[in-house]
Formats: structure tokens, sequence, C-alpha cells
């Protein structure tokens, strides 16, 4: 079975969640030190959005994966409620998934553009 390749928009999404994974579980720990949540809710709760994380990743091949991940997005800035640096932290993540969002569709539609260029080309011989 073939592998479909993946996009360039899932890559940088992907990127985006990896660094996010880290930023989340730290600033988890951030909170359990400051105690701006009671141990359990901040250990517990940053373990649930670091695994909604790392499942979010497994579901970018899907539509519905990028949805998921916009979510997460507003989760993360919504965190910000506790820990409020994360506001900042938490838009600047979004940030960039709105540009991996824009930047990989546009690069993604040029790429299967020229494909289909490249295909009526040599089809056409």
């Amino acid at each position: 079975m073939r592998r479909q390749r993946q996009s360039v928009q899932q890559s940088l999404a992907s990127i985006v969640l990896g660094f996010e994974l880290v930023v989340v579980f730290l600033a988890a720990l951030v909170a359990f030190g400051l105690k701006a949540l009671s141990a359990p809710v901040a250990l517990i709760g940053g373990a649930v959005l670091c695994l909604v994380i790392v499942a979010t990743l497994g579901l970018l091949r899907h539509r519905w994966g990028i949805i998921v991940g916009w979510v997460v997005q507003g989760v993360i800035v919504a965190t910000g409620i506790f820990v409020p640096i994360m506001f900042i932290i938490g838009a600047l993540f979004a940030g960039m998934w709105v540009y991996s969002m824009v930047a990989g569709g546009r690069i993604d539609r040029q790429k299967a553009a020229a494909a289909a260029q490249l295909g009526d080309e040599t089809h056409g011989r």
C-alpha cells in the first residue's frame, strides 16, 4: 500500500503543534509551581491538553483534524486565564497556526496546479 505524501499545510501544522506540545507541558508546570491552580488540576489538565495535541498530530491527515487544531489553538490561548503570559504565547502560536494554514494551503494549491499542468503537457503529446 502506497502512503500518501503529507501536504505542506499538514507539515507546517505538525511543526506548530509539536512546539506547542513542549510549551503546554512547561506551562502546566508553571501553573503548578506558581500555585495558579491546584496540583491535580494543573498537572492532569496539562497532561490532558498534551494528549489532545498528540492526538491532533495524528489526525492532521483528515480535514476535521485541522479543525481540531483550530480548537486546540483557542484552548491554548484560553489558558491565559490561569497563567496570563499564555495569552501572549498562545496568540503567537495561533498566529503561526494561521500562517501555516494560509501559506501551506497556498503552496499545496500551487503544487497541485503545477502537477496538473505537467500532467496535461505529458499526456497531450
